[in-house]
């Protein structure tokens, strides 16, 4: 969540998101128009581009450098791309080709799989569990979970009754969210197993058509956005775990009355009624735009971003103790002029509240580099992680140089 790609009309550009007032482009290329397509691979060179000229053909960069890595061509219109330090997944209506990374070989097709109109498909960002989640069927709810490692089938999760519309990994590739075209349940199963782990309602009122589900890197919170405008951010975590006491509360206390009651209950009725809510929200100024949102850290603060398909960066502030409405900071423009646009609160932002800088200084020291896996800057390596020789590129795609992946010491 450092970086974003978005492809326009005359080509693509690629920016770096690591403060809150700037927003630097790193890269613009207007070599291929109509891009509808960009992947990178993190923080490295390598780009991935798909443009409505040639529909069915992916072109590889290394855009530092300015050449072409290699191209391939497919037999029908490329839906998706999905990419990890060991895998390269393109999605097509009605079959997936693993590619090696390495070397661009590629490795496996799976043919015949259920149509896939939109090229709904998920990889784990983590290489070691690259774990690839897929539609089942194109009527009911069902997840296809494939191992990208062993090439093989791992399960199938009976996730919804409704046609699925929106997958994601956890950072760790241990965790899955997934939603139907309904809209209004995210669930979310461990990984490889496909227990459910989480049930969240977003809202009975409406059906709604979830475009972006991402969980933040740490796996606490798991954000969903669709085409109204609001964006739900949940917290995952179990009701019924140990906390310390709590100062008495009128909510606490009938919080605790409702619980109790939840044991008498049938199983179905109790799980309906045990539903998490939101634990943060926030209400966008547009509705009916397809947007993308990440669940980030910048300046060392928890951010929600949310980009628009009329060229628009959000970025809110996220309060990890207390949820509630997120408070916008800055609005960036993406397109045209360089110009950024302000939001009026800009000049003025609000003070954090003490129990926030807390929060964060308290979660800045708990994760270690065994326990709390997260893609840095470098490049995409674990943090804490010595990469070994032959985790590097070979071939033709070659990304090992100094500016690619600085050595990691432990």
């Amino acid at each position: 969540c450092s970086s974003l790609a978005i492809g326009t009309t005359t080509g693509y550009r690629l920016f770096s998101l690591s403060s809150v007032e700037q927003l630097d482009q790193v890269h613009e290329s207007n070599e291929i128009p109509d891009v509808y397509i960009v992947e990178r691979l993190f923080s490295s060179s390598l780009v991935v581009v798909v443009s409505h000229a040639k529909p069915q053909q992916m072109n590889v960069y290394h855009f530092k450098k300015g050449t072409e890595i290699c191209n391939y061509s497919y037999s029908s219109k490329i839906l998706s791309i999905r990419l990890n330090r060991q895998r390269l997944v393109v999605c097509l209506e009605e079959s997936i080709y693993i590619h090696n990374i390495k070397d661009m070989k590629l490795l496996k097709t799976i043919m015949d799989t259920p149509p896939n109109t939109t090229g709904l498909c998920a990889l784990s960002i983590n290489h070691a569990n690259s774990y690839l989640a897929y539609p089942g069927s194109a009527t009911s709810g069902e997840i296809a979970l494939y191992d990208g490692n062993t090439l093989k089938t791992a399960c199938t999760i009976p996730a919804h009754d409704g046609p699925l519309a929106a997958l994601t990994f956890n950072s760790t590739g241990s965790k899955l969210a997934s939603a139907s075209e309904k809209g209004t349940v995210i669930r979310v199963f461990s990984i490889p197993g496909g227990q459910k782990l989480y049930e969240f309602r977003r809202g009975m009122k409406r059906y709604v058509n979830i475009s972006s589900l991402v969980f933040s890197m740490d796996s606490q919170f798991l954000c969903a956005s669709s085409n109204t405008e609001t964006v739900h951010i949940f917290k995952l975590e179990h009701l019924t775990d140990s906390r310390p006491e709590e100062p008495p509360t009128w909510s606490g206390y009938m919080g605790k009355m409702f619980q109790a009651a939840t044991n008498y209950l049938p199983a179905q009725v109790s799980g309906m009624m045990s539903q998490d809510r939101a634990f943060a929200t926030v209400r966008l100024n547009i509705s009916g735009q397809r947007n993308i949102c990440a669940l980030s850290t910048i300046q060392k603060l928890p951010r929600l971003l949310v980009t628009t398909s009329d060229g628009h960066l959000y970025i809110y502030n996220l309060d990890p103790q207390d949820g509630g409405e997120c408070v916008l900071i800055k609005n960036h423009s993406l397109l045209g002029s360089r110009k950024m646009e302000e939001n009026k609160e800009n000049d003025l932002q609000p003070p954090v509240p003490q129990s926030y800088a807390a929060t964060v200084a308290r979660q800045s020291t708990v994760p270690s580099t065994s326990t709390m896996p997260g893609y840095s800057e470098d490049g995409g390596a674990l943090r804490g992680e010595v990469i070994p020789e032959h985790e590097f590129a070979t071939g033709p795609v070659c990304l090992d140089d100094e500016n690619e992946f600085p050595p990691v010491s432990i």
